[in-house]
């Protein structure tokens, strides 16, 4: 189990012990789309759900996604998030919508679960909000974009 640090040398899931780890500025980027037909989609931009405004309650739930990730995931620490932004693009082209969230805080381990859990809270929420109209929706390629901060420095994803 070399490499896997939540994993003890018997194999044992264990949450890591982080507190010997500096306090550093750490920031995380993660993205995903939910992709959908164009009439949902314009359901969803002209302001026709019947549920109410898709957009501003998904980045409400990708903003306490990302709060609650220690909860959800069993080995992420519980973080002083310091900042949490989400933002759904619709893109016509796809057809779909593009999501996607920056997570930064000051400690001693890295935002990237609180990310992506922000995009995957988010997009499951505009599922929600209009799946009376349309199952068939797929969410997608949710990824870590970037993540900086910490001993392992900077990671971009190729775009």
């Amino acid at each position: 189990m070399t490499g896997l640090s939540h994993f003890d040398d018997k194999g044992q899931a264990h949450m890591v012990d982080v507190s010997a780890k500096p306090v550093t500025d750490r920031i995380a980027i993660a993205e995903g789309f939910v992709v959908m037909t164009a009439a949902t989609l314009a359901l969803i931009t002209e302001g026709r759900a019947q549920k109410g405004d898709v957009l501003s309650v998904a980045r409400l739930a990708g903003i306490m996604g990302a709060k609650r990730t220690a909860d959800l995931i069993p080995l992420c620490h519980p973080l002083p998030v310091t900042k949490v932004a989400v933002d759904l693009t619709a893109m016509p082209d796809l057809p779909g919508i593009r999501i996607e969230a920056t997570v930064k805080t000051g400690g001693q381990t890295g935002v990237e679960m609180e990310a992506l859990t922000a995009v995957s809270v988010a997009a499951l929420t505009v599922y929600d909000m209009v799946k009376a109209v349309e199952k068939s929706m797929t969410i997608e390629g949710i990824r870590l974009l970037l993540k900086d901060g910490g001993k392992s420095g900077l990671y971009e994803a190729a775009r």
